[in-house]
């Protein structure tokens, strides 16, 4: 089967795997990769990378928005592999190394599971991979502020709340925001489409992802690639405040 990679901006790919996103940014024959999904979307990685004629020695680095196993699984592998670098915000490179866990729990999954759609993205992601211990051995930190120095050129937004240390990359240059977890558009549990928070059994602090979507407000493009659901077309503005308007 053909994974869905879609080109959305010069040098820019949204790959919708299975129930999550990752982005590939290219610029002549290297690549950063932005997130991995879960560790059953391994092959569509690395297919992915073969269909923006790519490959997975060509990664610059692995960039990772938070340490949940559906945007972590195959960081370890590529590393630990092909000696890529993964990097993520300080507050969340313990949590790479699994060093304490903020994920939704089997309690969590229990006591929502009367709620539309939940059973089936529970099943999908113990499937996928989603209860596997995946560390990233020797994760490290973002090598410097701002603007970071590989395809992309991908600025780290600390947008703290699904997790400690999530992190949104913005790309001036494109008008790009890569919002992570931090607002996305949809979402196996969410009967919602368009601009949103995750639902809440999601969020490590969901008070803290309310106020960085404050964050994202305050930055500028037109073109949201989350890790969950479509691009959206339109000013991250807007987006970030539509989604503050129906979270609280």
């Amino acid at each position: 089967m053909r994974t869905d990679v879609r080109q959305v901006a010069d040098g820019t790919y949204l790959v919708h795997g299975s129930n999550t996103n990752w982005v590939i940014l290219t610029e002549g024959d290297a690549v950063t990769l932005v997130d991995t999904g879960y560790p059953g979307d391994r092959e569509q990685v690395l297919a992915s990378l073969a269909q923006v004629g790519s490959s997975p020695e060509a990664v610059t680095a692995v960039l990772i928005t938070h340490a949940h196993n559906d945007h972590l699984g195959s960081a370890e592998h590529l590393r630990a592999t092909y000696g890529t670098p993964v990097y993520l915000h300080e507050a969340e490179v313990p949590h790479a190394r699994r060093e304490f866990l903020h994920q939704v729990t089997v309690g969590d999954v229990l006591r929502n599971g009367w709620r539309p759609g939940v059973v089936p993205w529970a099943l999908h992601a113990i499937r996928s991979g989603g209860k596997a211990h995946v560390p990233v051995t020797a994760p490290e930190v973002f090598p410097s502020a701002g603007p970071l120095d590989l395809p992309g050129r991908p600025v780290p937004v600390h947008t703290p709340g699904h997790t400690g240390g999530h992190v949104a990359f913005h790309l001036p240059e494109t008008g790009v925001l890569i919002s992570g977890d931090a607002l996305v558009s949809g979402h196996p549990t969410s009967r919602v489409e368009g601009p949103q928070l995750l639902p809440d059994m999601f969020h490590h602090e969901r008070a803290r992802a309310v106020a960085s979507l404050d964050v994202l407000a305050g930055l500028e493009g037109d073109l949201m690639l989350p890790g969950h659901g479509p691009a959206h077309r339109g000013p991250v503005r807007e987006a970030a405040l539509q989604a503050k308007e129906r979270a609280l």
